[in-house]
């Protein structure tokens, strides 16, 4: 029985078993990736929407927020995501990071109290 790879550049090449356990750890590895992206991406989303709410600026002007946080302090969006998320929940944000969102709202014509 023959196991066939079908691609746009090699129609029904045949894998050896070598070549499954290959293809089977890298689409793995690529579920494992997807996964992490969807969380992030929620996570993200969830931070966008905090920002929406505490500084009542339209979802697009939140994303360039958290955007510029990120660069501003050398840290992932997901990182400063998370961090915003606990800080609009009451916890509290690394004087850097909430000096970093301050100037970021300032930027965007909003004051965070």
């Amino acid at each position: 029985m023959a196991f066939f790879a079908i691609s746009q550049w090699h129609p029904l090449t045949p894998l050896s078993v070598t070549d499954l356990a290959v293809e089977h750890e890298r689409l793995h590895e690529e579920i494992e990736q997807l996964r992490r992206a969807v969380t992030s991406h929620a996570v993200i989303d969830q931070a966008i929407g905090a920002v929406v709410a505490f500084a009542r600026i339209p979802p697009d002007d939140a994303w360039r927020v958290l955007r510029d946080v990120s660069q501003r302090t050398n840290t992932k969006v997901r990182t400063i995501a998370e961090r915003v998320l606990k800080f609009a929940q009451g916890g509290a944000l690394s004087d850097t990071e909430l000096e970093e969102l301050r100037h970021a709202l300032d930027r965007h014509a909003v004051r965070l109290s």
